[in-house]
């Protein structure tokens, strides 16, 4: 585990750069495994509520048509009832005739249609009860279809609702890692900040004591030899006084070097163009790491909102540094130009490269990556967001680096005579 230890108001703090292995639920690995076992579960009760949907609907199909069927029976039956009952009620008729003719008919007749009404009677009898039964039958059918279809309307109802409400939880669902690590991108963001402040802190007061403070220590040391040589000795004294001039010539650069490092005083007076071009700060880079910077910059009579130049200048200082620290370059390209109310910066260089793509992965894979460089890009990507523009990255191994900003501006004073200059140049 690697820490960085920074001071705040005189207290002493601890940065942890990579996260605690027990701090698991902070992962977005360990997020997206609970996320996807959500998801599996959304996706199964939903396909569920399917299957109940599909089963009540063919259920209550198939009773439909049992229905059907046993009405038909009821119809037949009913009639059978109805022929019987007439049959019986002429064999009743007979009957009594025969009966009463005793002296015609024999016994024989009287007996045969005496069984042929209760032959006629028993069938009346049984056709009535497999009436009753059959409308018994329908009516708890239809009953029950009744309480399907209601079952079929209910699952109907959360198929259309419950599969709107799981689509759109699973997308929230799925956008939560993403979320996490950017809010854990922008928490460790603001850490490297103070971080950077700290550091920054530290190299100023190193500078200032091993430079102007050091050399204020030797002008009063002169000052004081000068004070005894106006007693003895003129001509030392001019001689002392001349080394003085210069030191404090000396300590007067390395003042303003280190306030041009904090904020260039003509970013404020003159504008960014100027800070770039004509006040040496590309110049003193390259002077410094013997990288050649070619400059293709739009004119200066486009004044550009300070906050917009401020931004844009610090993005293209921490791609100089990243073109410093890691491209091994012998040139870069810095370009800008103003089109359509959006101010692009290129910056590029002929350095070793890296792939982006391979790093993406891998920082997405190893959860954050806390090193401070990759904070760079970040920061800068930040930096354009704050502006509702866009920083995009391409780089290729053995092929360089190329770092482009869009961001949209509104010109203060000279807009249209600027943007007519630049389309007669084109």
């Amino acid at each position: 585990m690697s820490n960085i230890l920074f001071s705040i108001d005189g207290n002493l703090y601890r940065f942890e750069r990579v996260k605690r292995v027990g701090d698991k639920i902070l992962q977005p690995e360990f997020l997206d495994e609970i996320v996807r076992k959500t998801i599996t579960s959304l996706e199964s009760g939903k396909k569920q509520i399917f299957e109940i949907a599909d089963e009540a609907r063919n259920e209550w199909q198939e009773l439909d048509h049992k229905l059907a069927s046993l009405k038909n029976k009821v119809k037949e039956t009913i009639e059978e009832v109805e022929k019987l009952y007439t049959l019986e009620k002429e064999s009743r008729q007979r009957l009594m005739i025969v009966s009463k003719n005793f002296k015609i008919y024999t016994e024989d007749d009287i007996k045969k249609a005496y069984d042929a009404t209760r032959d006629f009677q028993i069938k009346l009898a049984l056709s009535k009860d497999r009436e009753q039964h059959l409308k018994t039958q329908r009516n708890e059918l239809e009953t029950r279809i009744r309480k399907m279809r209601n079952t079929l309307e209910r699952a109907d109802y959360l198929v259309s609702h419950v599969a709107v409400a799981m689509n759109y939880l699973i997308n929230s669902l799925m956008n939560i890692s993403n979320t996490l690590e950017e809010m854990q991108k922008k928490e460790l963001l603001g850490i490297q900040v103070i971080i950077a402040q700290e550091e920054e802190r530290q190299r100023l007061a190193r500078d200032i004591h091993d430079g102007p403070a050091q050399s204020l220590s030797n002008i009063i040391l002169k000052c004081e030899i000068c004070e005894k040589f106006f007693e003895t000795d003129l001509k030392k004294a001019k001689q002392e006084i001349k080394d003085l001039k210069k030191q404090v010539r000396s300590s007067l650069k390395e003042l303003r070097d280190i306030i041009f490092d904090l904020r260039p005083m003509s970013l404020d007076d003159l504008g960014l163009i100027p800070t770039i071009h004509g006040h040496g700060y590309v110049l003193k880079f390259s002077e410094e790491t013997g990288i050649k910077v070619e400059l293709n910059l739009f004119e200066q009579s486009a004044e550009i909102d300070p906050i917009v130049e401020v931004a844009v200048f610090r993005i293209i200082q921490e791609a100089l540094s990243n073109i410093k620290k890691h491209a091994k370059a012998e040139g870069a390209v810095i370009r800008m130009q103003i089109d359509d109310g959006m101010l692009k910066a290129t910056v590029s260089d002929n350095g070793v490269g890296f792939d982006y793509d391979r790093r993406q992965k891998h920082n997405k894979d190893n959860t954050i990556n806390t090193d401070a460089d990759g904070y760079g890009i970040y920061g800068m990507r930040q930096r354009a967001e704050l502006l509702k523009g866009k920083l995009n990255l391409e780089s290729q191994l053995g092929k360089g680096t190329t770092i482009v900003l869009d961001v949209p501006i509104q010109l203060k004073k000279g807009e249209s005579e600027c943007e007519k200059d630049q389309g007669n140049d084109r």
